[in-house]
C-alpha cells in the first residue's frame, strides 16, 4: 500500500513528535535531504551520528548542529563499515533508536546504456548499503526495546520512469526490503517504513535541463519542487513514537506526482 501523505495537520512546521532522548544514524548527512533530517532531529532531542562519504561537509554540520552530534566517514556498501558505525554509536551514546537510510547514488542513463559494472554500482550504494543497514540496526534496537527503520525510496520506484533504469529499479527493491523486514522485525517492536520522495531540491537535479523541471511540474498539483525540509518533516514523524502504529508503510512526498 502507498501512502499519499499530508500531514499539514499535524503542525509539522513546529514539531512532529518528540524524539527526545532518542538515537538516531543518519546515512548521507552531510547534505540535502540527510543533512535537513539531521537538522531537525537534533531540533526535536535527538542525538545523531551523522555518516557520508563528505567528510569535510559532513563535519561542519556535525560542529553546526551540537555536541549531540559525531560525524564518521562511512561507505555503506560496506558490512565492516556498518559495523564500525554502530559500535561508534554505542560507545558515544549508548542506544539505536532510529536509522534513516538516506545515502544514495543517481544518474540518468536507459537500460542500453547501462553496462554490468554501473547496475553494480546502484545496487550496492543504494540497496546493499540499505540491507545492511537494517541488519546491522537489529541487535542494537532489540536491546533498546524496539526502534524505527526508515528507509529512503523514491517515486522511482513507484512506477515505470524512463532514462533512470539502474537507479529506479534499487529504488523499487527498497521498498520490498521494507516490507518485509516489518514483517520479520515487528516481533521485536522495530518498525520499518520507507519514504518516496519526488522531485526534491538537491544536487541530483542541479543538471537536470529546464524543459523537464517543467514537465515535472505540470504533473504536480501542488505545482512546486520540494525542499529537502519536507522530507525530514516526514522522517522525524516516523522516527517519532507519533508514528507508532506504522510499519512496512510507503509514504509518498511528491507534491501529488504519483497521483
Amino acid at each position: 500500500m502507498i501512502v499519499l501523505a499530508n500531514f499539514s495537520h499535524l503542525g509539522l512546521n513546529e514539531l512532529v513528535g518528540t524524539l527526545d532522548g532518542k538515537v538516531a544514524i543518519v546515512t548521507g548527512a552531510a547534505k540535502g535531504q540527510g543533512a535537513a533530517a539531521a537538522r531537525m532531529f537534533v531540533r526535536e532531542g535527538a542525538r545523531v551520528v551523522l555518516t557520508d562519504i563528505d567528510t569535510d561537509c559532513g563535519e561542519q554540520l556535525s560542529r553546526e548542529l551540537s555536541d549531540e552530534t559525531i560525524f564518521v566517514f562511512h561507505d555503506v556498501s560496506r558490512s565492516g563499515e556498518w559495523t564500525r558505525v554502530v559500535r561508534i554509536c554505542l560507545e558515544r551514546f549508548g542506544r539505536l533508536d532510529v536509522l534513516l537510510n538516506n545515502a544514495a547514488i543517481y544518474d540518468w542513463k536507459t537500460i542500453e546504456e547501462t553496462d554490468e559494472a554501473a547496475f553494480e554500482r546502484f545496487w550496492r550504494v543504494n540497496q546493499l548499503g540499505t540491507f545492511l543497514g537494517m541488519r546491522a540496526a537489529i541487535e542494537p534496537m532489540k536491546a533498546a526495546g524496539g526502534g524505527s527503520i526508515i528507509n529512503v525510496s523514491s517515486v522511482g520506484g513507484a512506477g515505470g520512469y524512463p532514462g533512470i533504469f539502474a537507479y529506479a529499479t534499487s529504488k523499487w527493491a527498497i521498498r520490498g526490503m521494507t516490507k518485509c523486514a516489518a514483517r520479520d522485525l515487528g516481533r521485536y517492536k522495530i518498525r520499518v517504513n520507507s519514504i518516496l520522495p519526488g522531485v526534491i531540491r538537491t544536487k541530483m537535479i542541479a543538471d537536470v535541463p529546464e524543459e523537464t523541471i517543467k514537465g515535472w511540474l505540470s504533473s504536480m498539483p501542488l505545482g512546486r519542487i520540494g525542499d529537502p525540509e519536507d522530507v525530514a518533516k516526514v522522517a522525524t514523524f516516523l522516527a517519532s513514537d507519533a508514528s507508532g502504529y506504522m510499519t512496512g508503510t510507503d509514504v509518498v512526498v511528491d507534491a501529488g506526482m504519483v497521483a
